[in-house]
């Protein structure tokens, strides 16, 4: 049990702190500029197996930090130097990292969609 949250998992090593998970410098700038101060408990068990390549299935309550979780991990790993499309699901979490990321939704230009794909977008 950690605080509230029941937690049952087969990766034992829990990351009590954002520090602790060696993310890059401006990925946690965004994670505390966003108001993150210390992880959930699924964050904590969730976001550096992710990181480490491992598969993930994670499951909580609503307002635990799922979000947060895969999108931390996946900003961790983005190459900003790729400008190819590598992630489907982001947050506001990387305002900080210089990544490209561009929504697609209905009643807008598809031609100015398609001119942003063409420049590259390094998640969509």
């Amino acid at each position: 049990m950690v605080g509230d949250q029941e937690v049952e998992s087969s990766y034992d090593h829990i990351c009590e702190t954002f520090d602790d998970m060696n993310l890059n410098e401006n990925l946690l700038r965004g994670i505390f500029a966003y108001g993150f101060e210390k992880p959930s408990a699924i964050q904590q068990r969730a976001i550096l197996p992710s990181i480490q390549g491992h598969d993930v299935i994670a499951q909580a309550q609503s307002g635990t930090g799922k979000t947060a979780t895969f999108s931390i991990a996946m900003l961790q790993q983005i190459d900003t130097s790729n400008p190819k499309c590598q992630a489907l699901v982001v947050v506001a979490l990387g305002d900080y990292m210089d990544v490209t990321c561009h929504v697609f939704i209905g009643g807008t230009y598809v031609a100015q969609d398609i001119e942003r794909l063409k420049r590259g977008q390094q998640i969509v």
